[in-house]
């Protein structure tokens, strides 16, 4: 299966595409983790993206396009992978179709005020990549990572402020894909307000009947 997980900053695309690509077997393409991985990493495409991202912005369509032609072309990922983060933009829609065809479109919907929620109580452990929400999934200690102990940090991106801008953004440049996915018959719509569990026990059901 090649599935591609749509929805706005903070709806849980990155919790259940980590779920998905375990039950099924296929690889996980985050976009998000790999380009924050070039910033660490101070890469000439990090430095490029460091400050789209921090200011809440969209990375350089043509940037990350190559970065996924370059994933698609590996033997990994010719029977199936799902994508957290690709494509976000109509640009990027357009050239995915070029290289590869998609079988779903997992549409995960949140109100607004409970992405700002989500997303400004998110904290991130900069060394294992543990995500945790100080409402929903606090960490056991406060401020410590329960799986290596590191202190956890509290992402740019994931401020208050940047987190509407993100939102802003979002709506503006990758909400059109809603519509894309749709003509194309592709879209599934997830609800995505409840607990984990409930809403990945959605998402089996619509991919069980994709099979």
């Amino acid at each position: 299966m090649k599935i591609i997980m749509l929805g706005p900053p903070g709806a849980g695309k990155g919790t259940q595409a980590k779920k998905i690509s375990k039950k099924y077997d296929i690889p996980l393409i985050s976009t998000g983790d790999i380009l924050r991985k070039e910033i660490r990493e101070r890469t000439k495409i990090g430095e490029k993206v460091k400050e789209y991202i921090n200011d809440g912005k969209l990375a350089p369509d043509d940037i990350v396009i190559a970065i996924i032609k370059e994933l698609l072309e590996k033997s990994d990922y010719k029977n199936g992978y799902v994508f957290d983060g690709f494509p976000r933009t109509l640009i990027q829609a357009f050239e995915l179709d070029k290289l590869d065809v998609i079988n779903i479109v997992l549409y995960i919907n949140v109100p607004f005020k409970e992405l700002v929620n989500r997303l400004s109580s998110r904290r991130n452990c900069p060394k294992c990549g543990k995500l945790y929400n100080l409402v929903f999934v606090p960490p056991k200690k406060k401020g410590i990572c329960d799986i290596c102990g590191t202190s956890l940090i509290h992402r740019e991106d994931d401020k208050e402020e940047i987190v509407i801008k993100r939102i802003n953004t979002y709506h503006e440049q990758t909400e059109p894909l809603i519509n894309y996915y749709k003509k194309k018959k592709l879209l599934e719509e997830i609800n995505g307000i409840g607990k984990i569990e409930e809403i990945f026990n959605n998402i089996e059901n619509v991919l069980e009947n994709l099979k």
